[in-house]
């Protein structure tokens, strides 16, 4: 599994999940977010950022929730997320599809070749993709805002 921050400010890189790890709330927390993910995005864009997932398990659980409230500024919580709308999930919708369909455009033979290829894809793909998506994210969350599906700020994306 592979894991990463999408902004317009810039890109993190991409952080792999070991295979066999048992990718669960504790994990998500612990592992991912406190020592990876949290400390990337910061590096790229400080305290400026809104921090948007969609409603995994491991996303919504209680730990999860409570250190990302208290270690972010803008944080979109699970009570807060409209179920259904994948023009908001910017990674799955807008990236991720664009990064699989030019990550196997070469046979990969390995797990090794499978990262490599990923990282390759990822620094020249994501930064022009990210741009535009975020663009129509920002959008989007102020049509939501502006019909109170979402009442709150989307200024720091």
């Amino acid at each position: 599994m592979v894991s990463t921050a999408v902004s317009k400010m810039g890109m993190p890189e991409l952080i792999f999940v070991d295979p066999g790890m048992k990718f669960n709330g504790q994990y998500y927390h612990d592992v991912l977010l406190s020592q990876q993910m949290l400390s990337a995005i910061k590096h790229v864009a400080g305290d400026t950022f809104v921090f948007q997932q969609d409603n995994a398990p491991s996303h919504r659980a209680k730990d999860t929730t409570k250190l990302l409230q208290q270690e972010t500024l803008d944080f979109i919580g699970p009570d807060l997320w409209p179920s259904n709308s994948p023009d908001l999930h910017l990674a799955d919708y807008k990236i991720w599809g664009v990064m699989q369909q030019r990550v196997y455009e070469c046979h990969v033979n390995s797990v090794y070749e499978l990262k490599q290829r990923l990282v390759e894809v990822w620094n020249r793909t994501a930064c022009s993709r990210t741009f535009a998506a975020t663009n129509e994210w920002r959008k989007r969350r102020m049509q939501m805002d502006n019909n109170n599906i979402l009442n709150i700020y989307c200024e720091r994306v």
